[in-house]
């Protein structure tokens, strides 16, 4: 017989190598015709199937129309069948070649052996029959003509059905200013068609092969195979699928439970949030951050529970990826629970909150975010400066507005006024000042405090109340300009800057003079 009936020669299918006694198997055009197992005089199972591929080679191709002859034969005082085309040998198969866990005798295994050769040489025959190739062939162009047609079906279909999802997500997005949970969806439901159309696309791609290859007599077996192979796959992910059903619905049930208990944990902080619920060790100022501590705390104890009933959960690749966790926290969280924990000392004690206009380390601006790892503030000059926490608690932090309660936030400023003075003139023309100053609350009343009796002067400050305290700054120019012209209109001199020697004539602006060029009357 020609080479091309062993397709190109037998192949030892061993788990060793050559040379070892592991089974090997004598393969014919992709057919599986026998396995041998034994060493048959010095020859180990891989070396008989090579002697069997070397006849094969040898054998002229009128021999596959020699009848197959089997003939008894004893080797090494061992009993076997010798299966020969005519008078060419194919290859000995003894009694110890039968498998022993199969409980196969060995007469059937000569009678399999048999019918197998006879499948090859119908094969071998096909593949010179013009016929049977030419109505492969047919066969194979007309199922890639169906391939094409199908593709082009599919690509038509979902190119459509992706571009009206498209726009479907568009005008969702467009629609809403932030991200909505419809957009979400969309944006999902649109790469699940598209993996859905290769995933489509690829299984015609298979079905075809798997149809070509059985519309010959030759490739037959590897169709086979493949339908086998995917036979196995579907039993195998369905079986996976039913045994996985208990843990996944231990799973979802764990899942629900934690998640109730996050709802009512924020129902609870959210009601001492609003003073609705009043304890002594929550606070409404940290109901936010011990929500989320919590909420954190009741999700790593769920999904630990969790965990050991997820599918694969122990198998070596989620071993690994744990492993690896685990490291990247190790070594790259050291700064990060550093900030967290400072976070966690600048809410807890209280100290500022958003809205709070604060002086921390020389930066005044009203506070936007207190979050876990820095604290942003607005200055004056709308610049946004973000704090680490682990500064922010190194630092003494001013707050401007946490006292401040319905009487608004304090505002102070201070002018040092000589002894000549009357102090309850003083007083007055402060507080008339404060009265004029756009910003400033009334109620409540602005005071005044002497603060020290100097050498030269009597200081005296002033105490006003505002609603704003990002404008602190515009607050407190516009108040020293009411004292400037107060105190000038009234002829009470400000000693500042100090004098060496009191001047002749006092250092004030006579009123005619306050709207001296280039100012303008009001």
């Amino acid at each position: 017989m020609a080479e091309d009936v062993a397709g190109p020669a037998p192949r030892a299918k061993a788990a060793a190598a050559t040379g070892s006694d592991e089974p090997a198997t004598v393969s014919m055009l992709n057919r599986e015709v026998v396995t041998l197992r034994m060493r048959l005089g010095g020859l180990t199972p891989q070396m008989r199937v090579q002697r069997v591929a070397e006849r094969m080679r040898k054998m002229p191709g009128s021999a596959a129309n020699d009848p197959l002859n089997i003939t008894p034969v004893t080797l090494d005082g061992r009993n076997g069948m010798q299966f020969m085309l005519g008078d060419n040998l194919l290859f000995v198969l003894m009694e110890d070649d039968v498998d022993v866990e199969s409980q196969q005798s060995f007469k059937a295994l000569v009678k399999t052996t048999q019918t197998r050769l006879e499948e090859v040489r119908t094969a071998y025959h096909a593949l010179r029959d013009g016929g049977l190739l030419l109505r492969g062939g047919l066969r194979s162009g007309g199922a890639t003509l169906v391939l094409a047609l199908l593709i082009w079906v599919t690509y038509r279909v979902s190119r459509r059905l992706v571009l009206w999802m498209e726009d479907k997500r568009d005008l969702v997005a467009a629609r809403f200013a932030y991200i909505d949970m419809r957009e979400f969806l969309a944006r999902i439901a649109v790469a699940s068609v598209r993996l859905v159309q290769w995933f489509v696309l690829l299984t015609l791609a298979y079905f075809w092969i798997y149809f070509v290859l059985g519309s010959f007599l030759a490739t037959a077996p590897i169709a086979q195979l493949m339908g086998d192979w995917l036979w196995h796959k579907l039993i195998w992910l369905a079986s996976g699928v039913l045994s996985s059903l208990p843990g996944l619905i231990t799973v979802a049930i764990v899942l629900v439970l934690t998640r109730a208990t996050v709802d009512g944990l924020g129902y609870f902080f959210d009601a001492v949030q609003k003073d609705r619920v009043r304890l002594p060790w929550f606070h409404r100022e940290t109901a936010t951050a011990t929500r989320r501590i919590f909420s954190l705390i009741v999700w790593a104890l769920g999904l630990a529970i969790a965990y050991p009933f997820l599918p694969g959960s122990s198998s070596e690749a989620f071993k690994g990826v744990s492993v690896l966790l685990g490291l990247m926290l190790t070594f790259g969280s050291t700064g990060l629970i550093t900030q967290a924990m400072s976070g966690l000392v600048v809410v807890y004690s209280r100290s500022l909150h958003k809205g709070d206009f604060v002086d921390i380390n020389g930066v005044q601006g009203v506070v936007t975010e207190v979050a876990a790892l820095a604290t942003k503030i607005v200055n004056l000059r709308n610049e946004e400066i973000t704090i680490p926490n682990s500064v922010l608690i190194a630092h003494p932090i001013h707050n401007y507005s946490k006292l401040a309660g319905t009487q608004g936030a304090l505002l102070t400023t201070r002018v040092t006024i000589g002894y000549d003075a009357p102090w309850r003139q003083v007083h007055e023309l402060l507080i008339a000042a404060a009265r004029k100053t756009p910003g400033v609350r009334n109620p409540p009343e602005p005071y005044v405090y002497q603060r020290a009796l100097s050498d030269f002067y009597v200081e005296y400050e002033l105490f006003v109340s505002i609603d704003k305290p990002l404008e602190r700054v515009p607050i407190l120019s516009a108040l020293h300009a009411s004292i400037q012209d107060g105190f000038n209109e009234h002829g009470v001199q400000i000693m500042s800057p100090h004098f060496f020697a009191q001047p002749d004539q006092p250092v004030l602006v006579p009123k005619a003079g306050w709207y001296g060029s280039p100012a303008q009357l009001p």
